[in-house]
């Protein structure tokens, strides 16, 4: 192995729907980044079905991790450590990972690292990829809005590393991406709902719309969000008038995406307000929502703050963050034993709790 060349990390990514891996290296330049989707199975329930996901991410893992070492033009020995997603996420569907990446680093000799998938998301925003334009990076510390369809939650950022983050507030019940889906869902949609109600969006008029969601939660100093309320409101609609079709789809679907969209940019605008920090990264799969990219473009201008966005290839899962946040890991001394062991919670502690009622004042806390 070349001792001048940057570290290299082969990244594994199974936590939720997606089979994943990818080789990264140091400085975050993506070598290669293969990602098997299982959308196509999980269509017909309309959502994730964990026991379906794991078997897929089985049969799926070893020509994934093949093509991404191929696609590198590396082997396995030019790699310096294996990084795979340990938490959090489907027990099940981490068990094939973790696994899979265990064999190899026992196989091979290499050391193994064990990588949050939320840290993954904050880290993508530092992954280059061949063909994209040049762009910033945020300075630390930055404030983190990290929206998917199973986690939704803002952060504070100080360093680059798992123990320098910080959350600032969270959705009390229904993540984004999952309040997204369940609207499709009602609307007709299909899964996933939330490219089809984004691609709609895009056609029709909020303003136009025969029913206007209130965006959740929007008036206090709070960061906490909610969005259950607002499928719950369209489910009551959908009964009420029937599912809207053509125009009417497209208008609806526009007002339910702008509210959640207000929500989200409010919300981490505000928090990147109240600690006095500049700059504001957006992650996640939902991060993939143009409605939300606009939205975050225009408040962050108008609030003298900016907004870092990755491309699209870097907001949903993959396996290129999950490598790139174990370049900072294995660089740190960070290593993981052979008895490691999949989590379906996050590392980082909450400070939000679940469910409705009132909450205590911030000094109670």
């Amino acid at each position: 192995m070349d001792k001048s060349a940057p570290t290299r990390v082969l990244g594994i990514e199974t936590s939720c729907d997606e089979t994943a891996a990818a080789v990264v290296d140091a400085s975050g330049r993506v070598l290669s980044d293969v990602v098997h989707s299982q959308v196509d199975l999980h269509a017909l329930y309309g959502g994730v079905v964990p026991e379906i996901a794991a078997r897929d991410h089985a049969s799926a893992i070893v020509p994934v991790v093949r093509e991404a070492l191929a696609r590198a033009g590396i082997g396995l020995g030019a790699i310096d450590a294996i990084a795979v997603t340990a938490r959090p996420g489907l027990a099940g569907a981490l068990l094939v990972g973790v696994q899979h990446a265990k064999g190899l680093a026992w196989a091979s000799g290499k050391p193994l690292v064990a990588v949050d998938h939320l840290f993954g998301h904050l880290m993508a925003v530092y992954l280059t990829r061949e063909g994209e334009p040049a762009r910033g990076r945020p300075a630390f510390p930055f404030v983190a809005l990290l929206a998917s369809g199973g986690h939704t939650a803002i952060y504070r950022v100080d360093a680059q590393g798992d123990s320098s983050v910080r959350e600032l507030g969270a959705t009390r019940d229904d993540a984004a991406g999952e309040a997204f889906d369940k609207a499709g869902k009602l609307l007709g949609l299909g899964y996933p709902g939330g490219p089809r109600i984004d691609k709609l969006a895009a056609l029709g008029d909020a303003k136009r719309s025969t029913f206007q969601f209130v965006s959740p939660m929007a008036h206090g100093p709070s960061l906490e969000m909610s969005f259950s309320g607002l499928k719950s409101a369209l489910s009551r609609h959908v009964e009420q008038t029937g599912k809207p079709e053509g125009q009417a789809l497209s208008d609806v679907c526009a007002a339910f995406q702008a509210a959640v969209v207000k929500t989200l940019v409010k919300k981490t605008v505000r928090a990147a307000q109240q600690v006095g920090v500049r700059h504001v990264v957006v992650g996640g799969g939902v991060a993939a929502n143009r409605g939300l990219r606009a939205g975050f473009e225009a408040a962050c201008a108008k609030a003298g703050l900016e907004v870092f966005v990755p491309p699209v290839a870097s907001c949903t899962d993959n396996a290129a963050m999950i490598a790139y946040a174990g370049a900072i890991g294995f660089d740190a001394g960070s290593r993981a034993a052979m008895d490691l062991a999949p989590a379906t919670k996050t590392l980082f502690p909450s400070v939000t709790r679940k469910g409705g009622g009132r909450r205590p004042s911030p000094a109670a806390r």
